[in-house]
């Protein structure tokens, strides 16, 4: 039973009174320590439940009641704060000549991913099926239309000139478009680097439960039948991420790749 603070008070007062003011010092201390302990025990059995609480009270909270209030150099970005921090470590890391997103919406992770490469080298290309309105960035090259076509993916073979480098997947979220996206975009993703498929969270996972099939399965579907690239949890180390076995990293070269 929860004592009154009163209680807490007139002990410490005994204790002073009676034993003195090192003894008091010491018991403190003592009893912080148990409590302390006990907390960590508490934290780490209830952590799934804490987890995944929170990441349901932030994706309802943020970014489907406010997707605009998180902004990056006052351009809307809507994602994960942590997941961006991600990226940074992956950039620095691997320093990818290259970073291919698809998905654009107002261009805050495109510019957030170019000011990254202002510091270590490489850039951006930004597809939508919407002609957007996004900041200008010598960095970044944008291309409108429907990232699954023959006619995006040529482009982007143009603009790239058989370099390679990152991969981050974020437009439509069915399963069959992500799937699809998987099997044209990983080619160009680089031995050590990483193509990472968004919003695996959704369907349940633990967020919007009844959604449907969608990245989460692309991902487990890809990764049967593909041994070049391997789910990294490891990277998942702030334990709230909207990419849950998403982040995969590419192990070594498929034959069927273009050169």
């Amino acid at each position: 039973m929860e004592r009154p603070i009163s209680w807490y008070f007139k002990r410490s007062r005994d204790i002073i009174h009676e034993e003195g003011l090192v003894a008091f010092i010491k018991k403190a201390q003592k009893y912080a320590s148990v409590r302390t302990r006990f907390d960590r025990y508490i934290t780490r059995l209830l952590s799934r439940f804490y987890v995944k609480g929170f990441h349901k009270l932030y994706y309802y909270s943020i970014i489907e009641s406010a997707p605009e209030s998180t902004r990056y150099l006052g351009v809307p970005i809507v994602k994960n704060p942590l997941d961006c921090w991600v990226y940074q470590e992956i950039i620095y890391e691997t320093k990818p000549k290259v970073i291919i997103e698809t998905g654009t919406a107002q261009g805050g992770s495109a510019l957030f991913l170019a000011s990254i490469c202002d510091l270590v080298g490489g850039e951006v290309i930004t597809i939508d099926i919407e002609n957007c309105n996004i900041p200008t960035h010598p960095r970044i090259t944008k291309i409108t239309g429907d990232s699954v076509s023959e006619k995006t993916v040529n482009k982007v073979e143009e603009i790239v000139k058989g370099r390679k480098g990152m991969v981050i997947l974020d437009s439509c979220h069915e399963k069959e478009h992500v799937l699809k996206e998987m099997e044209l975009y990983s080619k160009f993703v680089s031995v050590g680097n990483y193509l990472v498929v968004e919003d695996t969270n959704i369907n349940g996972h633990p967020v919007l439960p009844g959604w449907g099939e969608g990245p989460m399965e692309a991902v487990k579907e890809f990764i049967r039948n593909r041994d070049d690239f391997e789910v990294d949890r490891n990277i998942e180390k702030f334990l709230l991420t909207f990419h849950p076995k998403g982040f995969l990293k590419r192990v070594k070269p498929n034959r069927g790749d273009k050169k």
